[in-house]
């Protein structure tokens, strides 16, 4: 549950900070006073997508941060755990949202920096808003059956997954057969390709590392001479006429007579001992090395020929010995499937009527239980619209084309529509052709009020979801809202004074304007400052007692109604 909202330095908002509480809340005020992007920074919170423009003309960045109440909510526990954020048993969660000048934000949870894919899933589970532009969603036809699969439950997504992963395996081997099938004189061309490829790379008889060590040897066969006279130089200083090692073996003799008589010295002595085993070693090392170095034009000349040769396949079919292997692995392993394309060919048809004969049992059962989660939804939906104002209407999520042999699509063979009837006596007829302003508002909220009872999100918010009514169904919306605050917090934006009278909590949005800037305002308001905005809202710009006094005998008759809701 939201507890407390701070923004700072958002669009036309200066600094707001809110209290938050069980129940309904109403954000009112004159259009264009920005009730609407106080939901705008809610939305950043949970995952929305972060702009510029939301940065206050002047400001660096623009801040928002909101507290949750996370008691009693496994869900999020559990999708923090699976995230790798734990609360330590911390009840309540910090979110924080920075947007800089150039759009790029920051999200905080508890002080930690999370990415913003972090953010999205933990808060799918704290808030759920809906707006007018979700309206939308309703007039389009694509978009039912989506909702009808929401509504279906655990057993039906499941389902669709099932079938989803049929589809995708007859896709994938159809493409197979499709390739395998193609023009028989690119199948040709293809073959004395891959021919070539892995005879040329079979016959190099190629060795991994196998460059590295050529380089190698190339460096000492190129520089043979260079090589020998330093060896030699070296060999001469330590054992030959200069004779390092005979020295230092008198060292070691002068510094054993001193040891005798001062045994401060020992440790200097064993240093001079070691340093002669060492150089006396590294002499012979050396000697031997000298002894096998040779210059050998004709190996010189092979490695050369060699070094070559791999370079040309390096530009061919990979830039190391590798790859070039890898190369005539895969080359090889096509050819064989083009070669035996005929037998492969049967082989993936065998296997494509099983995965169809599949894919059609999957569907089938798919679409049962669509049909069955049809009728439940029409029920539901009819039951809600009779507590809006709309009894007698019937809705129906209807099924397309039964007649017909539809396609296999990745959801599945069913086409659905919602329909609707208004008045009794009338035919069912597309919701896109048939609903009014009104009616589309009622049964996206009839919808949410379905769904919000099964993803269990504790706070709803409403943005202007009942534009277009008035009179009875505007009142028949704030009861339906009323009802859902029983269970879950919820937050709504409305011009209705139906709606506003109904709220638990009333916040009222105001913008203040100077000669330099303009800012949005936000007052928690009193039973006296309620009656106030609800005469504006009834009355327009002039306030009377007439308005007034019919302002507060709705909040009466709203505190009766609410009574009667909460007892049942």
């Amino acid at each position: 549950m939201l507890r407390e909202m701070s923004i700072r330095d958002f669009a036309i908002i200066q600094e707001v900070h809110l209290t938050f509480d069980r129940g309904f809340h109403v954000l009112t005020g004159e259009t264009g006073a920005g009730k609407s992007i106080l939901f705008d920074a809610l939305s950043l919170v949970v995952g929305g997508r972060g702009s510029q423009d939301f940065v206050r003309h002047g400001a660096k960045k623009a801040e928002v941060e909101a507290l949750f109440d996370i008691s009693g909510q496994p869900a999020v526990h559990s999708v923090l755990d699976q995230l790798g954020l734990s609360t330590d048993g911390e009840e309540h969660l910090l979110i924080r949202r920075d947007i800089a000048q150039n759009g790029k934000s920051t999200c905080r949870l508890n002080g930690q920096i999370i990415t913003l894919a972090m953010l999205k899933q933990v808060g799918e589970y704290l808030l759920d808003i809906h707006g007018q532009h979700e309206h939308q969603s309703l007039l389009q036809v694509e978009e039912h059956l989506n909702w009808l699969d929401a509504f279906g439950g655990p057993d039906l997504i499941r389902q669709r997954e099932r079938y989803q992963k049929a589809f995708e395996n007859v896709q994938r081997v159809s493409r197979e057969l499709a390739r395998i099938t193609a023009d028989e004189k690119e199948a040709a061309q293809r073959i004395d390709l891959l021919s070539f490829q892995k005879d040329e790379i079979a016959a190099a008889r190629l060795t991994p590392g196998e460059d590295e060590e050529l380089a190698q040897e190339h460096s000492r066969l190129a520089h043979a001479e260079q090589i020998a006279q330093h060896a030699s130089r070296a060999y001469d200083v330590l054992y030959g006429d200069r004779q390092g090692a005979e020295l230092l073996n008198q060292a070691v003799g002068d510094l054993e007579e001193i040891v005798q008589f001062d045994e401060s010295l020992q440790p200097v002595l064993e240093m001079v001992q070691s340093a002669y085993y060492q150089v006396e070693e590294a002499a012979r090392q050396v000697g031997r090395y000298r002894d096998d170095v040779e210059f050998d034009p004709a190996r010189l000349s092979q490695v050369e020929e060699r070094i070559h040769t791999l370079d040309q396949l390096k530009r061919k079919y990979g830039e190391t010995v590798e790859a070039i292997i890898r190369h005539g692995q895969e080359a090889e392993k096509e050819l064989e499937q083009l070669l035996n394309r005929d037998e492969r060919k049967y082989d993936l048809e065998q296997t494509l009527t099983e995965l169809e004969a599949t894919l059609a049992e999957e569907a089938e059962v798919l679409t049962r239980l669509r049909i069955d989660a049809a009728n439940r939804l029409n029920k539901r939906v009819e039951t809600e619209l009779a507590d809006l104002n709309m009894k007698g209407t019937r809705f129906q999520a209807a099924f397309l084309g039964e007649d017909e042999s539809l396609p296999y699509t990745p959801a599945g063979r069913d086409r659905v529509e919602f329909r609707i009837a208004p008045n009794p006596g009338e035919p069912l007829r597309p919701l896109v052709k048939i609903a009014s302003g009104g009616e589309l508002s009622r049964i996206m909220l009839a919808l949410h009020t379905i769904f919000s009872d099964l993803d269990g999100v504790p706070t709803l918010i409403f943005d202007e979801v009942d534009t277009g009514v008035s009179g009875r169904a505007a009142q028949a919306i704030a009861e339906k809202i009323a009802r859902l605050a029983r269970e879950r917090q919820v937050l709504c934006v409305t011009h209705l004074p139906q709606v506003a009278c109904m709220a638990d909590v009333h916040f009222h949005i105001f913008k203040e304007s100077d000669e330099e800037q303009t800012r949005t305002r936000v007052k928690l308001l009193t039973m006296e400052g309620r009656t106030m905005e609800l005469a504006r809202m009834l009355g327009g710009v002039e306030v009377t007692d007439t308005t007034k006094t019919h302002a507060l005998e709705m909040l009466q008759l709203a505190e009766r109604t609410k009574e009667a809701i909460h007892s049942r």
